[in-house]
């Protein structure tokens, strides 16, 4: 049977958030709160944790945190006349510490929902912190009774299920779900599934901005009971976002089915994750410029349009540090893409303050070999002199390293991986070519012959990146499988690698951790980065154990 039709004015609450800024997260919830209510919305939804921000780590040890939690939801509540309030916080019960949703009405909290599934693995560790609840949770909100959720519930059937059972007509879904470059596929898919397979109207609401390596990209939406997205906010943007939702059972015949990002899509997404990374970072830990090192090649080429991007170019220097070994080629692009993007651009030789390290270190290097240690004092001579610019102009550095290069060690330790923020930290090489072909389609940022070149580091003459690395394509392609496949050695090899290749890739892997746990935070936009969901030793033999043999015909 048909039923009437029936709608809920709903606020979706998309909030961008810094953990542990308890009074300004306060002060974005209760501004929500307003603009829902003089649109007359029946019910405001927020994040997960949305007081405390997420991940709030080891903040949930603190007492004196958790208190401001509770005060927090106190003061809510008093402002919530007229209206239904769902709010994220961790809040303490007996002895419990529980990632709740609380519900705030007419000046009180009418009733709470603890979350049942705790993720533990990759970024997420809530276990360490939080006790799982074990109730579901049904609220009525002006006739509609609300079914309570909380971000990995809906990733796994039983809760929703119960809530179903237990009389909801709509399923609300609080979330902290950070980014990568199949989510939000993934998510909608998921959400489809979860809706059609209940018959029950669901409601998302999702964090967005940067905090630390993660970024939140929003994406909130409400979908029918036949799974059909009927709203999708825009994504990596704040707002409150109010729809008149139908929540009436969609008619039969239904599909189902909505547009979904398609792989095609996913470079301007990621781009658009990268810039919301960086402007977070450099905004939420009190900076307003940043500076970095620009060689005329394509990683700091890229990092310098996503900065100017991200914060504006009054806001963005870019340096230029030539030795012997800078060509022609790079001096003129560095200079051409800094008019281009109207930045402040510096020119600081090297070749004096090598000359005085090495007259300095000779005697002690006695009639040892020139090796690739007068390689590093170059790249760490360019650290020095960024870090003093960035001391003394009070602007946040950026290094300019991909994952490519981080995941084989191919990068200078105290050189070119000085920085406070790597944007490119999570970016394959092949991304990197992807990403700035896709800026200069938006507007002329990069020069196409730093595009097209072939990389090089520019320490030794004639060098070139595949001097010591295998070709890009090749590389990146074993890396995805060794790092975010976690595949064996001798599956790579079957899949048509060839084994001393693999071989050596993994074997540099494996040698570089210790250069990798130096290396400052990054945006993360991949299912694995080297990150908190990278935990491997430091020092280990277990790279002697590993099976190097190729496959037996």
């Amino acid at each position: 049977m048909q039923k009437k039709n029936q709608t809920l004015r709903i606020a979706l609450a998309q909030l961008n958030v810094c953990v542990g800024d308890v009074q300004n997260n306060l002060s974005q919830v209760q501004a929500a709160i307003r603009q829902a209510r003089e649109q007359q919305a029946d019910l405001v939804v927020f994040p997960e944790l949305v007081l405390a921000g997420y991940p709030p780590e080891d903040l949930l040890f603190r007492p004196d945190f958790l208190a401001q939690m509770q005060a927090g939801v106190e003061t809510l509540a008093a402002e919530t006349d007229g209206m239904t309030v769902i709010v994220g916080a961790p809040l303490r019960r007996g002895t419990a510490l529980q990632n709740m949703a609380c519900v705030l009405r007419d000046g009180q909290i009418v009733a709470e929902y603890s979350k049942q599934c705790l993720p533990n693995y990759r970024v997420f560790d809530e276990k360490r912190y939080f006790t799982p609840g074990v109730q579901s949770l049904v609220v009525d909100v002006a006739g509609v009774k609300i079914g309570i959720l909380i971000c990995e519930d809906i990733w796994e059937d039983a809760p929703a299920q119960a809530a179903v059972a237990a009389g909801a007509d709509v399923l609300c879904v609080l979330n902290a779900s950070p980014f990568s470059y199949d989510k939000q596929a993934q998510r909608a898919a998921l959400l489809q599934r979860q809706a059609a397979n209940n018959q029950c109207p669901l409601a998302y609401v999702n964090l967005v901005g940067g905090q630390d390596e993660l970024v939140f990209d929003g994406d909130s939406m409400l979908l029918d009971a036949a799974g059909n997205i009927v709203f999708r906010a825009e994504a990596f943007a704040a707002g409150v976002f109010i729809e008149e939702w139908d929540i009436t059972t969609s008619p039969v015949g239904a599909t189902g089915r909505s547009p979904l990002p398609s792989l095609s899509d996913i470079t301007p997404v990621i781009y658009q994750a990268l810039t919301t990374g960086i402007r977070d970072y450099v905004h939420k830990n009190g900076f307003s410029s940043v500076l970095l090192g620009l060689s005329g090649g394509i990683d700091s080429a890229l990092v310098l349009a996503l900065a100017v991007d991200a914060l504006g170019a009054e806001n963005v220097e870019a340096v230029m540090m030539p030795f012997h070994y800078t060509s022609g080629m790079s001096l003129e692009d560095a200079q051409q893409q800094a008019a281009w993007l109207g930045v402040r651009y510096r020119n600081i030789p090297i070749a004096s303050i090598y000359d005085s390290f090495t007259a300095s270190l000779a005697p002690e290097f006695g009639e040892r070999p020139v090796d690739v240690t007068e390689q590093n004092l170059q790249a760490r001579i360019r650290g020095v002199l960024l870090m003093s610019l960035s001391n003394k102009l009070g602007s946040l550095l950026l290094s300019t390293s991909n994952k490519s290069e981080s995941a084989v060690g191919y990068a200078t330790l105290y050189g070119d991986m000085a920085g406070a923020f790597s944007p490119l930290k999570d970016v394959y090489k092949m991304q990197v070519y992807a990403l700035a072909e896709y800026r200069n389609t938006l507007g002329q940022a990069i020069p196409q012959r730093v595009i097209e070149r072939p990389p090089s580091a520019e320490l030794a003459p004639g060098q070139v990146d595949q001097d010591s690395l295998p070709p890009y394509a090749v590389l990146d392609a074993i890396l995805r499988r060794f790092i975010e496949g976690d595949e064996v050695l001798e599956d790579i090899i079957a899949s048509g690698f060839d084994a001393a290749t693999v071989r050596r890739v993994v074997n540099l892997v494996l040698l570089s951790e210790y250069k990798r746990r130096q290396a400052a935070p990054g945006v993360r936009i991949s299912g694995r980065g080297f990150g908190k969901d990278w935990r491997y030793p430091i020092t280990s033999a277990w790279r002697k154990n590993l099976p190097f043999n190729p496959p037996k015909e």
